[in-house]
């Protein structure tokens, strides 16, 4: 990508070089071990935000059209808080990490109010429901979801070594905020997800024999430690059907599966199931902790499980109860 100076003409100064300027953005995003996720989204919103001001290196730009960049957004794009959001960290990234740049302006600028919503919630019997219309690998990792509390991309990641099935838990690897956390395995599902860790055996040795087989490893570890890679419990529970190109280093392996298949596949269920509420992974876990506060759990173990970390976040799950703390009985109800 080229940048136009203010008369037109193409600049290359600066203390990163112009024509490389997105490759700069792009190190240092992975310097920062920043999720490929936020690194596509990232150098998604900096394009954006160049080509919108006529292809002018940011050295050039200001508050004026960090503002009436995101004010586009809002009023034109008509993008919920949480992307406006997201557009605006992207550009301070560029700005404070990329160019070294700390002006007044940036400290300013105000984020998007972001609205407070009631999580939706399936019953038991709305979850059974769903479940029941799902099947093979989609159906072991929904019901995975609604009994372990995990996020999507925290389910898709999980490793063959941190599934402990004699102490029933999970052990989930940096989590939302980096944090590591443990939660629970359903004793239900122990003998599926046992079959699976075999099916993934099975995968590994075929991958291995035809000289794949490594998987990605996080920050540093492929340095410290060459083989583990290629090791069995390395390898993700849920692997992607074929070998893909690994875009970091332009390495061939096998990444987890695409979580889009889950969200078609919850798609598929609801409509067949008859649930008219809107169903996505979330909903799986908002609904495994309303449950388990139903169930009489304490709030604090809840939190732990789902790796909040303010208890205030989980709080919000008693707002959707008939009964605790914050319950009120109708009095048409009495």
């Amino acid at each position: 990508m080229e940048y136009q100076s203010g008369d037109g003409a193409v600049s290359g100064s600066g203390a990163v070089g112009r024509v490389g300027l997105m490759e700069e953005v792009t190190r240092r995003l992975r310097v920062g071990h920043y999720s490929l996720r936020t690194e596509r989204a990232y150098l998604g919103w900096i394009r954006r935000f160049i080509l919108a001001n006529g292809k002018r290196h940011p050295r050039e730009l200001g508050a004026v059209q960090v503002e009436a960049f995101l004010t586009n957004l809002a009023v034109e794009g008509k993008v919920a808080a949480s992307t406006q959001n997201q557009a605006l960290s992207a550009v301070l990234f560029l700005y404070r990490e990329v160019l070294g740049l700390k002006l007044a302006w940036m400290d300013d600028v105000v984020r998007a109010k972001r609205p407070l919503r009631v999580p939706t919630v399936l019953s038991h019997s709305e979850v059974r429901a769903l479940l029941a219309h799902m099947d093979g690998r989609m159906a072991l990792l929904a019901r995975l979801l609604y009994g372990s509390g995990m996020r999507l991309m925290e389910g898709v990641r999980v490793r063959v070594k941190d599934v402990d099935f004699a102490r029933n838990e999970i052990t989930v690897r940096e989590g939302k905020g980096g944090k590591d956390r443990r939660t629970v395995l359903p004793a239900s599902l122990v003998p599926t997800l046992q079959a699976e860790v075999e099916r993934v055996h099975v995968l590994h040795q075929q991958d291995l024999a035809q000289g794949a087989g490594e998987v990605w490893l996080p920050h540093a570890l492929s340095r410290k430690y060459p083989s583990a890679g290629r090791e069995l419990g390395w390898q993700y529970v849920f692997p992607a059907r074929n070998l893909s190109l690994d875009p970091r280093d332009d390495r061939w392996r096998r990444h987890h599966l695409d979580e889009a298949m889950l969200a078609r596949a919850l798609k598929r269920a609801r409509v067949s199931a008859g649930i008219t509420k809107p169903v996505t992974a979330h909903t799986l876990r908002h609904s495994f902790a309303t449950h388990l506060i139903e169930s009489g759990y304490d709030i604090r173990t809840v939190q732990e499980l789902l790796g909040h970390k303010d208890v205030a976040t989980t709080q919000i799950y008693t707002h959707v109860l008939n009964r605790g703390a914050g319950a009120v009985l109708s009095p048409l109800d009495r």
